[in-house]
């Protein structure tokens, strides 16, 4: 028995992570600490059931852990530098928030002492992997316990546990699983195992119920979402506001289907409508303001960066580096971006910006050089040519 052995178990209140507060207190005889991760899902009514959740389970130590502005400052922000879509589609909406989770777990670990770390992940997807990784690097000498990956139990064998402890919640599995965190939402279901059915309405987490086009305006300071319609706000407040304004449109709904860490391929469903808007209002500020081989290479590096984010692979070093080129791209992608809103789409209008590479006194494409002569542009063609002109000169069969 380890009976003064303390381990801290990441808590969301659900079957699985009820049936290892229970198993890990009453069978292993584990001192039981709860922490949930708060990255922008839960609001003060939803971490207070959480709190409950864990008392009825006789957690005498539970806390929520508020990380959203950081899950921003050292994540998302990257994120929307780097555009990154996984396989042009996803915005890792669920898969970055939970490395600032495990995270934000292992740091509390440490600072109350605790000996080992339990999670409630099964053996079939991603999130076993994200965690395990996280905790194997800032936690090493800590055991990582995992219940329910490690006995292979069916729902109907933990709810049958848990009521053998007088736990007699009502455990009716829902019919679509939902993940809301500030950068998007998941949603799984019996459609998105499959590789041909789509969701239905009902599935979506927020309604459609507005048909007018609508105009919205998005202020960037150096890569950065500050503005919506001129109000000032911080980033976080910009994400939340949009994705109010935009999600009833029933914009940033789609279904992902990508490799996942463990080989297999997985299909989710997701709503973000302010992730996708602001990845691709920014996408768009970023043509009018960056170089060719700036646009090109943040295309490569926020490609990598997002696969390594989405793999949990965050606190590897390489990430600090791509960071920092990052940043400075960002330096003068400040302006408006102008977006159209009508029922389940948004259109791209256009943008304003002090540095607006199209606002070049050397000339307007297709209408006005100013800046060259033809006999300038006759001798640069020659000289660009040459190259395939030698190759196929000697070396061509034709």
């Amino acid at each position: 028995m380890n009976k003064q052995k303390k381990v801290l178990l990441a808590f969301s209140g659900g079957l699985d992570t009820s049936y290892c507060a229970i198993h890990l207190a009453k069978d292993k005889g584990y001192d039981v600490w709860t922490a949930a991760v708060n990255t922008g899902g839960f609001d003060k009514k939803e971490q207070e059931e959480l709190a409950k959740k864990a008392a009825d389970l006789g957690i005498e130590n539970h806390v929520c852990i508020d990380v959203e502005e950081e899950f921003y400052k050292k994540g998302i922000k990257y994120l929307i530098a780097g555009n990154v879509l996984k396989n042009h589609t996803y915005p890792l909406s669920v898969s970055a928030e939970r490395v600032f989770q495990a995270i934000a777990i292992a740091e509390y670990a440490k600072e109350i002492g605790a000996k080992a770390i339990a999670h409630g992940s099964t053996g079939a997807g991603n999130d076993q992997v994200r965690f395990d990784l996280v905790f194997n690097v800032l936690a090493p000498e800590m055991e990582i316990i995992t219940p329910i990956r490690d006995q292979k139990l069916s729902r109907e064998e933990e709810v049958d546990y848990l009521k053998s402890h007088g736990i007699n919640k009502e455990w009716e599995k829902a019919k679509y699983s939902i993940n809301q965190g500030l950068w998007g939402t998941s949603v799984g279901g019996a459609e998105t195992l499959t590789s041909h059915k789509s969701l239905p309405e009902e599935a979506w987490p927020t309604a459609l119920v507005n048909s007018e086009e609508l105009m919205v305006e998005i202020g960037f300071e150096q890569g950065e979402p500050i503005t919506i319609n001129n109000e000032q706000l911080t980033p976080v407040e910009v994400i939340k506001k949009l994705n109010e304004i935009a999600a009833p449109y029933g914009v940033g709904r789609d279904i992902h289907v990508g490799d996942t860490i463990i080989g297999i391929k997985g299909r989710v469903g997701f709503e973000a409508a302010a992730p996708l808007i602001l990845i691709e209002a920014h996408r768009l500020l970023e043509k009018h303001v960056l170089g060719k081989w700036q646009l090109y290479w943040k295309d490569q590096l926020g490609e990598f960066y997002g696969m390594l984010m989405h793999e949990g692979q965050f606190l590897d070093p390489v990430m600090r580096d791509i960071e920092t080129f990052m940043e400075h791209t960002q330096e003068n992608v400040t302006g408006k971006v102008i977006v159209k809103l009508e029922p389940k789409r948004f259109e791209l209008q256009g943008i304003e910006s002090e540095y607006d590479l199209m606002a070049s006194k050397f000339g307007q494409y297709g209408e006005m050089n100013q800046g060259w002569s033809d006999d300038d542009v006759k001798g640069f063609t020659k000289i660009l040519s040459n190259a395939t002109l030698i190759q196929r000169g000697i070396q061509s069969n034709d």
